[in-house]
């Protein structure tokens, strides 16, 4: 009897099965696992028959298991990244990472290309509805548990864009501009922070330059920092095609630790790493790193074991898309609501009319948006949800003056040039067709509500003093419109808040506020200079003095909350691996049940580098009954509270005093405490 060589033995450890399957694969089978099947199989590895190495299967993307890389499947489509920010939920986030985990798993793919981490530095970014937030730490808050969430099921998280890809315009031939701390304390925070506590099986590389070295090409970020600072042992692929063209050669790739080149061979061609072993230009050693690097992660994901020992996964799922539907309903956020013209009570309505170019509009079309669209077996639009909860008990019209309230449903869409992959968005304001249509409707009715279906901020100045209301609605996902009504009828309590500022004006924004194009998009060679630096978002706007539409961390709820009591265990820090604890009282002083985002920012008093104002050190969301309070600990760690120090190359948390500011959005502050590092 033939025994079965160790790589096949599930009880091995992995590190063992690696080693053995590497000793057994031949040059040009080594070759053949640092790439891509090629044309018809772009999202496969090619099998390796003779070793029984089966092909390792991808799929988009950030929103679920994208159709066109899942063998045309229809999937849950979940709500937008940033609609799961606006969630500031933790635990949200790790369930929606399971769910999609179950999906791929379902479908037999063994890689989610997820999540997007990439800072918000401009809204207009084609792709911020694919990214969290403005904010590093908000971003990796988030992103750990879904990471988690995806590998439970063990499938592979990747982590995109690294890094600084940060604009659409030009991505493929366009070189990020940043100095080394803003590189590090803003860019690639969050990615340090998800590599080390969540250990990312994957991570791709982005299209653009980073200082003039493309993201496949760069051995700074790739091999010194990625791998050998943080630790990563797992994949480095490059984005679709990034690899293309005579400006990047084989052995900057292969130096630089790329391992996997997609959609197929093109500086991993089998001529090409022959050449560069004879010529000398690397090792085969070198290639026998990256490849254990695929070999380990295609292990992690049971690529060689028996099918009744992985987890089964599931698709489609009643349970699945209510998870859908709640993360659209917790992300809604409230920005204003005069005269508490929500909720709309039900009973006391008997006329509605509903407006607007997203009222039934679908947003789960095929390649809707670039890479991450997922087509679902079936999408509810606002009109289908609204009459769904209005029916037998509301009128519904799409114009009558009489009506106890009007409904406009307004924002983008996947088009290019809104919120898509390939383009960024030409404007920060509405179309001029959706602003008289906002404007006509106000005049001719007595309430108002805008229900913003976008994935990015949008500028109100011309109609936001017309209307009663505004709920920004993200793009929710297969259920939202079933979401939208609930929140709107007031079944759900909005508690969403923006991960991200809305400016009044462009030129607001850091990367626009100078007008010159070497900021944004850049100049006559395609260099972004982050002129900026660390202060991206609220801290631009903190730092400036600028009054934005609506800050960060903002939103509005249909009940109040009073926060009280302020504690902590202790008030100094020892150094950069110690922490702390704040617990806050928080009481629901409203009729109805809702959820409060207790947030706290940090201000460095006596730093010796300008730092920003305030920056997102801690969080919590809590859920409470009418008059119920609760108390909750915020954990305020040394390494949230550090700067990147250029001299030394490394994460500094300096003597002196720390001033902790606590509210519930980054302009309402309620509460200061002042705490010593003593290192």
């Amino acid at each position: 009897m033939t025994k079965s060589p160790v790589y096949l033995n599930e009880d091995a450890e992995i590190e063992v099965r690696v080693t053995d399957l590497a000793n057994r694969l031949t040059l040009k089978e080594k070759f053949k696992l640092l790439t891509s099947h090629g044309y018809h199989r772009m999202y496969t590895t090619p099998p390796i028959r003779r070793l029984k190495i089966p092909s390792f299967k991808t799929t988009d993307g950030p929103l679920g298991a994208a159709m066109h890389s899942s063998g045309f499947k229809k999937n849950t489509r979940f709500p937008a990244t940033i609609s799961l920010a606006a969630t500031w939920n933790r635990q949200l986030a790790h369930d929606v990472g399971v769910a999609m985990g179950e999906e791929v798993r379902a479908l037999g793919r063994h890689v989610l290309l997820a999540p997007g981490i990439n800072i918000d530095r401009t809204p207009l970014n084609g792709r911020t509805f694919e990214y969290y937030s403005e904010d590093p730490y908000l971003t990796k808050e988030l992103a750990i548990p879904l990471v988690k969430g995806v590998q439970s099921q063990r499938i592979t998280a990747c982590l995109k864009h690294y890094a600084a890809n940060n604009q659409e315009t030009d991505r493929r031939s366009s070189s990020s501009e940043v100095d080394e701390r803003t590189l590090h304390e803003i860019y690639l925070r969050a990615f340090r922070a998800t590599v080390k506590e969540a250990n990312p099986w994957a991570v791709m590389t982005a299209y653009n330059m980073i200082n003039g070295v493309f993201g496949c090409e760069h051995k700074y970020l790739i091999r010194e920092t990625l791998m050998n600072k943080w630790d990563f042992d797992g994949i480095v692929m490059t984005d679709w095609f990034a690899s293309r063209g005579k400006n990047k050669t084989t052995e900057n790739c292969i130096q630089a630790g790329l391992t996997l080149e997609m959609p197929w061979p093109s500086k991993y061609k089998y001529s090409s790493l022959q050449r560069g072993i004879s010529e000398g230009r690397f090792t085969e050693e070198l290639i026998d790193d990256l490849v254990r690097r695929n070999l380990r992660v295609m292990m992690r994901t049971g690529l060689f074991d028996s099918p009744d020992n992985l987890p089964k996964g599931s698709r489609n799922t009643e349970q699945h898309q209510l998870l859908a539907r709640r993360v659209a309903e917790e992300g809604m956020v409230l920005l204003k609501n005069e005269k508490n013209a929500l909720p709309l009570n039900i009973s006391n309505i008997k006329r509605l009319s509903e407006h607007g170019p997203n009222l039934m509009k679908k947003f789960g079309g095929f390649l809707s948006g670039g890479s991450s669209a997922v087509n679902p077996p079936y999408e509810i639009t606002p009109a289908q949800g609204i009459a769904s909860k209005c029916k037998g008990r509301v009128r519904i019209f799409p114009f009558d003056s009489l009506a106890d309230v009007a409904i406009v449903f307004a924002g983008l869409d996947h088009s290019r040039g809104k919120d898509s992959e390939s383009r960024d968005r030409e404007t920060l304001h509405l179309d001029e067709k959706q602003v008289e249509k906002i404007k006509w409707v106000a005049s001719n009715h007595l309430r108002t509500i805008v229900c913003l279906i976008a994935g990015s901020p949008i500028a109100m100045d011309e109609w936001i003093d017309d209307v009663e209301a505004v709920l920004m609605c993200w793009y929710g996902g297969m259920e939202a419109g079933h979401a939208i009504a609930n929140v709107l009828f007031g079944d759900v309590n909005p508690s969403g808040k923006l991960p991200i500022t809305f400016p009044k004006r462009l030129e607001d924004s850091p990367a626009h506020s100078s007008g010159d194009p070497r900021n944004y998009p850049g100049d006559d060679e395609k260099r972004v200079y982050y002129d900026e630096g660390v202060f991206v978002g609220y801290r631009w706007f903190d730092e400036k003095n600028i009054e934005p539409l609506f800050p960060f961390g903002f939103g509005l709820s249909y009940t109040t909350f009073q926060l009280s009591n302020i504690q902590m265990d202790k008030s100094t820090i020892a150094n950069i691996n110690d922490s702390l604890s704040i617990s806050i009282d928080v009481t629901n002083n409203g009729l109805i049940s809702g959820a409060e985002v207790v947030q706290v920012y940090a201000h460095d008093i006596q730093s010796s580098v300008k730092r920003p104002p305030r920056e997102l050190v801690g969080f919590e969301k809590i859920y409470l009954q009418p008059s119920e309070s609760k108390t909750v600990s915020i954990k305020i760690r040394g390494d949230d509270l550090a700067f990147y120090d250029s001299s030394t190359h490394d994460w500094i948390l300096e003597s002196g005093s720390i001033k902790l500011l606590i509210g519930n959005s980054s302009r309402a502050i309620l509460f200061e405490a002042e705490i010593m590092v003593n290192t």
